[in-house]
């Protein structure tokens, strides 16, 4: 699958529905790599702010993304038609603080997106594979999102306001080509008894019936409808069988379970990269969505380093066993730490440690529950090290490396007997005047279970 752009650039107007503003938002067209961007025309040095998830800073009612005094609020219609629409790359021109609400749904972008069409670009998307279960729970709202591994991308909301008008509703959708149909057009929706708390709290300023479905959430007498009518302007306000009053009509019978699939949508897209999984959603908000999409982002960077993880297949003979090794490095038991060398080039080395349960650090290192230090795993990986460098020089057994600085370094998962020791380090720079730095990574399986970058020089023995 390639990137893809829009074909020419389109402008939208309107008021923003929480602050009311009145302003002009202009999709253009962008490069490839160039992600999803926003730029408030507004603003002395036009600010340019990426649409990721590390620069929300408010989900109130909406999503906002802000740098430094630049700010953009509910920006989340725009990025799910987007991002159903598959356009991975964007400058979004702005003159305000927040994006036109129009009808409360995204029907009206896509309809844009459309009309204006799509380029495909050269370079491929990077998607982002779901390979095991990943959750969020949130247990002051209830909100729980699950993703797991798929052939696709298909999601699921399930929401449940615990309320006798408005009941448990489901949307679902499997195919983003059914987007424009199924999700674009449902709106934002608010409950009737939140009007009031909104509006003391300078929010919904540029809402209004026509681009927000008003949901009751309990009976009202006749009194208190004629109440309501006097802080809505209207006459004649129902309460209908869905428990939406009467100033609208529902485009779906299960429109605001829709309309919070289509906020999932364009939350998770902050993640920066195309999804294939399945993701199940119960009680979702912005809160939870962003959440969500910041537990995925974290491990997407934590797995970066998996796509270089070695290959290591016992039955291939190593490039260098355990006596190669002992007339390279001067350690000997208990403090020699590396089996064997299985991969080694100018610029990267990979070695194994077989931990067992007959190491003697054992016996006093949390008996009755063996962890192997961290310490020896970063003097593994530095040992290791030590091979790629001493690789570089005539008469190695005539030399020895010495380490003299650890930086970054980190424990991410418990070694324990049995495991295998994957120990890879790779060249951060060339080597000049015998100094050699290194990015040292230990794998167990498909899991990091200790990263750092190490420094080094190398020293003839006298």
């Amino acid at each position: 699958m390639k990137q893809q752009t829009i074909k020419k650039s389109f402008s939208l107007k309107g008021p923003g529905l929480h602050t009311g503003g009145e302003c002009k938002i202009t999709f253009r067209p962008a490069p490839a790599n160039h992600g999803i961007k926003f730029k408030r025309t507004d603003i002395d040095g036009e600010p340019i702010i990426k649409a990721d998830v590390s620069r929300v800073y408010s989900t109130v009612r909406c999503t906002t993304i802000g740098k430094e005094e630049a700010s953009i609020s509910t920006i989340e219609h725009a990025l799910s038609a987007f991002y159903a629409l598959g356009i991975d790359n964007a400058l979004i021109d702005i003159d305000g603080p927040e994006v036109p609400i129009l009808d409360g749904s995204a029907l009206e972008i896509v309809k844009k997106i459309k009309k204006c069409g799509i380029e495909e670009q050269s370079e491929d998307k990077d998607v982002f594979v779901i390979t095991e279960n990943i959750e969020y729970k949130d247990p002051e709202t209830g909100a729980e999102i699950t993703a797991t591994p798929s052939d696709k991308l298909s999601l699921t909301v399930l929401i449940d306001f615990n309320s006798p008008v408005l009941g448990k509703q489901y949307a679902q959708i499997d195919d983003l080509k059914d987007y424009e149909k199924e999700i674009a057009p449902c709106r934002t929706f608010v409950f009737v008894n939140e009007l009031e708390a909104l509006l003391d709290n300078g929010l919904i300023k540029g809402g209004n019936l026509d681009n927000a479905v008003v949901i009751a959430n309990k009976a009202y007498t006749t009194k208190q409808l004629k109440q309501l009518e006097k802080k809505l302007g209207k006459k004649d306000v129902k309460i209908e069988n869905e428990g939406v009053l009467n100033t609208t009509k529902l485009r779906f019978p299960n429109e605001p379970a829709r309309h919070k699939l289509l906020d999932l949508i364009g939350d998770i897209s902050l993640v920066g990269k195309p999804i294939q999984g399945k993701i199940v959603a119960k009680k979702p908000g912005h809160r939870a969505n962003v959440a969500f999409a910041k537990v995925l982002k974290q491990y997407i960077n934590e797995n970066k380093k998996l796509k270089g993880k070695p290959t290591y297949n016992p039955n291939i003979p190593p490039i260098m066993d355990l006596e190669g090794i002992k007339k390279m490095l001067p350690h000997r038991y208990p403090f020699l730490l590396v089996d064997k060398i299985i991969e080694l080039s100018k610029s990267h080395v990979v070695g194994i440690k077989n931990v067992t349960f007959n190491e003697q650090f054992f016996q006093g290192h949390f008996p009755g529950n063996p962890v192997f230090p961290g310490v020896l795993q970063i003097e593994a990986l530095a040992q290791t090290g030590g091979i790629l460098a001493l690789s570089t020089v005539d008469e190695p057994e005539l030399w020895d490396t010495y380490f003299v600085k650890i930086d970054n370094c980190k424990f991410k998962n418990k070694v324990v007997p049995g495991d295998t020791l994957i120990l890879k380090m790779v060249l951060m720079s060339p080597i000049r005047r015998g100094i050699v730095q290194m990015e040292a990574t230990a794998y167990v399986g498909n899991k990091i279970v200790s990263e750092a970058e190490l420094i080094a020089q190398i020293v003839k023995r006298k």
